[in-house]
């Protein structure tokens, strides 16, 4: 067998992903070449961009999306916008995979490697949780920076329901009432411009720090983003309407079974009917309908996820001395 480490670029890892004969795990939302793209385009500005991908012989075992900044490289992303990061790499390939990359680094004179955000069971995880790395006669520090929440899903909203506890229960059957005794209530899911449209006005209507934190440099971030995944079909923006005026709106993605909660906004005009948390449940609602298998909050440990039914998944920091 003949290894060996190709410079990729953003159009050539596109195509890997398309390639059905690939057997590479695109199993991260936030490593997809659209992403990345998406990401790169609106804050890659200050790093060197860096797409590694290992080979047997002609065959792709592997892709490491680095930035590279003063011999230092990471894994493309940043916590703001990134829940959580990792390689892309066929079953079974995981080891040479590493060794390869690693090799290849310190060949380029990379002194450190961070590898950060990285959820448990990733492929990072899973790597740098062995002895590959001290067969590699590399120096990792670790730490536990936080955690995300997601949950499996039943067969039925009935179901769902029923696992929660008693006073959860009839508290989200409470919220959902007193919505309803309010005017007419729709939830509709899509993913155009229009959608994107009305949960990036919405921010506005935020409370102060998450109206805040919508720049004008993250609004194009998310319109790109949301244009790239609509094209590969698995963005979902849910909107809450009252009386056919959207009150609150969840932007979404649907890959391989997951649901992924990515962000959310509400008029805070509607904050005493509990519109922000409702659009949530009936995200995960629609989700049980569609035949979702798993629910994912993604980070942050905010009160409402383990009531309605998320567990704990930690999030670490790995810093790799080569």
């Amino acid at each position: 067998m003949r290894y060996e480490v190709k410079i990729e670029n953003l159009d050539t890892i596109a195509e890997y992903w398309q390639d059905a004969r690939s057997r590479l795990k695109w199993d991260c939302i936030f490593v997809l070449p659209g992403w990345i793209r998406s990401w790169w385009q609106a804050f890659g500005a200050d790093d060197d961009l860096c797409l590694l991908s290992a080979r047997d012989d002609n065959e792709v075992i592997g892709i490491a999306p680095f930035m590279v900044r003063n011999r230092s490289a990471h894994l493309i992303g940043d916590r703001d916008v990134c829940d959580y990061l990792d390689f892309v790499v066929a079953p079974e390939k995981e080891t040479v995979f590493f060794n390869v990359i690693i090799d290849y680094l310190r060949e380029k004179d990379i002194t450190c490697l961070n590898l950060a955000p990285a959820r448990h069971g990733s492929v990072v995880c899973t790597l740098l949780s062995n002895e590959i790395v001290r067969d590699c006669g590399c120096d990792v520090a670790v730490d536990q920076e936080e955690v995300l929440v997601e949950m499996e899903l039943p067969d039925s909203w009935e179901a769902y329901l029923a696992s929660l506890s008693t006073k959860q229960r009839r508290e989200v059957k409470r919220k959902l009432k007193k919505l309803n005794n309010m005017g007419k209530v729709d939830y509709r899911v899509g993913d155009g411009a229009a959608e994107i449209d009305i949960f990036l006005g919405l921010f506005t209507k935020n409370k102060e720090g998450k109206a805040a934190f919508m720049t004008p440099k993250m609004q194009s971030f998310f319109k790109s983003l949301a244009q790239s995944m609509a094209e590969i079909g698995i963005l979902r923006i849910g909107v809450l309407a009252l009386d056919s005026l959207p009150v609150a709106a969840v932007m979404c993605f649907d890959h391989d079974g997951v649901v992924y909660l990515y962000n959310s906004a509400y008029d805070t005009q509607y904050g005493y009917l509990s519109v922000g948390l409702i659009s949530k449940i009936l995200c995960i609602k629609d989700s049980i309908e569609k035949g979702s298998k798993s629910f994912n909050f993604l980070k942050g440990a905010e009160e409402y996820k383990y009531r309605l039914g998320g567990v704990e998944v930690p999030v670490y920091n790995f810093r790799i001395n080569l």
